[in-house]
């Protein structure tokens, strides 16, 4: 009589036939739509728990388990890009800033695809952007491209900016160290608007932080701004000077010269708006 071990190990090693497999001229089962065996022999003169035989996986069997593995790292790939996103954007509306959804406006676009294409000697070389330019030019919305691309390939981005990195040091009091070294542990950071901070001495000494202990971290940082060059370059006193010093040695500057897509959007929406109000175009 045999124990539960040995009906659990019967149980495994059985196979149930469907009406279309048929014996072969081997002795073994055979699938009756690949015509692949579903079983296999032990080596000669091996048996195990009295068979002379063990489950084989046709090409139906093959696929169908193939099938059912993509779809479940499908799955599990989308619910880690989900995670990735929602703890990576300090706004859930910078989820749709993708190549996908780009209005194909702003020639430094392709410069951004490069960016992601390249992204592992991006990180080796820890080569980090400068993104300025006029005010509406698509400098968020392109760094936000990379930031999405890169979490699809799940690389763990933060997109934020300082206006919410001094509110979080502010009311974390005495962890703030470990705020800023988690904020630094992220593959890539990025920093939105830069400059558009508090200038008081906390807050400088804080941007301070922040920025040297991302270039301590040896890690990219890529920065959107509307600083231009010269005044990156030409900074107003010693505080700004210790800071742009850093990023500059960090990121290499990128002048995005894209159409004001704020003030396109603006007047999209106006024309819309007068569409609805006349039921019809109208040139107001």
């Amino acid at each position: 009589m045999t124990n539960g071990f040995d009906d659990m190990i019967l149980n495994m090693t059985d196979i149930t036939p469907e009406p279309e497999d048929y014996t072969g001229e081997d002795g073994l089962l055979y699938c009756g739509k690949c015509r692949k065996p579903k079983e296999a022999y032990f080596p000669e003169g091996m048996c195990l728990w009295g068979r002379d035989r063990h489950p084989a996986e046709c090409d139906c069997q093959r696929a169908e388990r193939e099938k059912r593995e993509a779809k479940e790292a499908s799955r599990r790939h989308r619910e880690e890009v989900e995670r990735l996103k929602r703890r990576g954007f300090t706004d859930p509306a910078m989820q749709n800033w993708t190549f996908e959804n780009d209005n194909g406006k702003c020639p430094q676009m392709g410069k951004a695809r490069s960016y992601v294409e390249q992204w592992e000697q991006m990180k080796a070389g820890n080569y980090g952007l400068i993104l300025w330019g006029k005010v509406g030019a698509g400098k968020s919305y392109l760094a936000g491209c990379i930031a999405n691309a890169l979490m699809e390939q799940e690389v763990s981005v933060c997109m934020t900016n300082f206006a919410a990195i001094l509110n979080d040091l502010a009311a974390s009091f005495g962890g703030r160290n470990e705020y800023i070294s988690r904020l630094c542990s992220f593959p890539l950071l990025i920093l939105d608007d830069f400059g558009m901070e508090r200038g008081t001495e906390y807050g400088l000494e804080q941007v301070y932080n922040v920025i040297d202990s991302r270039y301590r971290s040896g890690r990219p940082l890529i920065v959107t701004t509307n600083l231009t060059l010269e005044e990156l370059q030409n900074p107003e006193d010693t505080a700004h000077a210790r800071i742009y010093d850093r990023l500059i040695e960090m990121c290499s500057p990128v002048c995005i010269t894209g159409e004001n897509f704020r003030k396109a959007t603006a007047k999209a929406k106006m024309e819309r708006l007068k569409t609805l109000l006349n039921g019809k175009e109208s040139r107001l």
